[in-house]
Order: structure tokens, then C-alpha cells, then sequence
């Protein structure tokens, strides 16, 4: 049987299951590539595309513009189509109550916090007054995070450099991090580590093994698209990874002859048809957040759209 026959086939089933089910073609087409796990599709293919990605978008607090008050900015990431933003740490309380009504009025939820002291104050530091100015940082985002109604706190869990070796990165921060997790779990708020070029946990492997260590709910992995692009392949990492994923950054990267750059989403090498099956593939259903440069709002509808279009499968 030829390929166009078979699809004429295929197409004809469908239909004749339809008129027997009593529903609608479509709907049945959808279910039954939902069930088998199938990729998104199209209709010139003789298939109906799977059904789209169930992930909220979201945006980093630093992609709005720092001019506009807090209220003016989560408002404008809503009109631009997010449904979730991740705010930095935030020391200041009064501040911090500011921001959660702010997007509280807004209709939009401060999904995450991006903790901000693990790079200058790094947990696999052999230096105790760094180490406790990064545990310090950690325990505010926590904070943070319950105070927003957040779920997870972002963690850049060591840096490896000449004085720190990988070695020593691995065991020093598993020590810091399970002196959180009472905290963690008080609080109800998961401790996601990410890979950020770090020279710490450089494949998905090494990754899941560090983050099934800790035999805790409470520590789970922040997937970084574009991070990996470098030296892997994201949709490897994500089905590597699978359920230990708990959120996600965006970034789309570019390969030059002079270096490399990072880019907006669909203009560079990350494959995104194969990250979005990838996703299907394991059923992620959480958080996508854009982590790119800031811009006005006809910038940031641009960026809704390639979210929608590259990872939800729609548009």
C-alpha cells in the first residue's frame, strides 16, 4: 500500500469511526493521536495535529520594562498572553507584599522566584562566609515564594572553577541543599536546580543522578532549552530527565563561524518540533518560561506567539 493510499485510508477510517461514535472527526483524529503518542502532525499529511502542549507561558520579571511600576508591568504581561511570571529574589518585604499585589490585580501568578546570590555566592564555595551569604539567599527566595504563592525556587546549584573542583562542587552543595529541605518542605516550595553553564552537572545523566540523590520531593530539575544546545541536544535531556523536570526556561541559540549568540525563540538551532514531542513524550505539563532579552509589548506578543507556535503547538 502506497503512502497516499494509506493515509486515504487512514482518513476514511477515522471518518467512518466518527459517524459510529456519534462525535465529531476531528475530536476523534485528535484523541486517537493523542493515545497513540504520535507528534504533531497536520492536516496535509492525512493527519490532524495532536492536541497542544497543557503548559502555562510564562516571562522572567526582567524581559518588562523596569520604567513601569509593577502594576503596569505584570498588566502588560498578561495582555501579551502570559499566564505566569518568574520574579527575582526580593530582600525588602514591603516590596515583595507590593509585588504580590500587583500581580494579584493583574490576574497573573508569580509562578517561581529566581534565587540571585548562587553565582557570587556560590553553595560549593570553599569560603563558609560565602557559602552562608548563599544559604541566606536561598532562605528569602523560599520566603519569597511562599509569600507569592509560588511553587519553586530556581538554584544554580555549584560552580565549578580552578579553586573548586567537580568533586568537591557535587558533595559541598548536596550538603548546603539538604539543610534546606526542611524549609522546603515546611513551606511546600521545590528547589529546582538548573544547569547554566557552570561547568556543574554537564550532562542529562549526571543531572538526574544528582537530583535522585536527595530521594526528596522537595528537589526536582529546572530544564534550560537553550543551555544545552552547546555541547547536547535538548529533546535528549528532556526524555533523559523525564518526570524529575519540574519547570522551564526558553532560549533559543545560534551558531556562528565567529562564536555563537543567543537569539529569539525559532531563530536559532534548537529543534523545537523535536522538543515539543519530547515534552508530549513525558508528559510535561508544567510551566515554559521565556528567559530572553526585554522589549515593548509588540516585542513580547511576538515572543507569546513563538511560544505558542514552537512549544504549545498552536497558531
Amino acid at each position: 500500500m502506497s503512502i497516499k493510499t494509506r493515509r486515504e485510508f487512514v482518513k476514511a477510517g477515522v471518518g467512518a469511526a466518527a459517524c459510529a461514535l456519534g462525535v465529531g472527526r476531528e475530536a476523534l483524529a485528535r484523541a486517537l493521536a493523542a493515545e497513540a503518542g504520535r507528534g504533531a502532525g497536520s492536516a496535509a499529511d492525512g493527519f490532524w495535529p495532536a492536541p497542544p502542549l497543557g503548559v502555562k507561558k510564562g516571562l522572567v520579571m526582567d524581559m518588562l520594562p523596569a520604567r513601569l511600576s509593577y502594576a503596569e508591568r505584570f498588566k502588560l504581561a498578561r495582555d501579551a498572553g502570559f499566564e505566569v511570571v518568574q520574579a527575582p529574589t526580593t530582600p525588602d518585604m514591603h516590596e515583595a507584599e507590593e509585588m504580590k499585589k500587583a500581580a494579584d490585580g493583574a490576574g497573573i501568578r508569580m509562578d517561581s522566584v529566581m534565587n540571585m546570590d548562587h553565582w557570587k555566592y556560590p553553595l560549593s564555595s570553599s569560603d563558609a562566609a560565602v557559602v552562608a551569604k548563599s544559604m541566606e539567599g536561598m532562605r528569602t527566595s523560599l520566603h519569597n515564594a511562599k509569600l507569592w504563592g509560588s511553587d519553586a525556587v530556581l538554584l544554580v546549584p555549584a560552580v565549578v572553577n580552578a579553586e573548586t573542583s567537580y568533586r568537591d562542587a557535587w558533595t559541598r552543595s548536596e550538603k548546603q541543599i539538604r539543610e534546606l529541605l526542611p524549609m522546603a518542605a515546611e513551606l511546600k516550595v521545590v528547589i529546582a536546580l538548573e544547569e547554566v553553564w557552570n561547568k556543574f552537572l554537564l550532562s542529562p545523566l549526571e543531572m538526574k543522578k544528582y537530583v535522585e540523590e536527595f530521594e526528596s520531593p522537595w528537589i526536582k530539575a529546572w530544564f534550560d532549552v537553550g543551555n544545552v544546545v552547546l555541547y547536547g541536544y535538548p529533546q535528549d535531556w528532556i526524555r533523559t530527565l523525564g518526570k524529575s523536570i519540574y519547570k522551564v526556561h526558553l532560549k533559543d541559540f545560534k551558531r556562528k563561524e565567529s562564536g555563537y549568540a543567543w537569539v529569539n525563540l525559532g531563530d536559532g538551532d534548537v529543534d523545537w518540533a523535536a522538543v515539543r514531542q519530547a515534552f508530549r513524550e513525558v508528559g510535561y505539563s508544567g510551566s515554559v518560561i521565556a528567559e530572553l532579552d526585554g522589549g515593548d509589548e509588540a516585542y513580547l506578543r511576538d515572543v507569546s506567539k513563538r511560544m505558542d507556535r514552537l512549544v504549545v503547538g498552536v497558531g
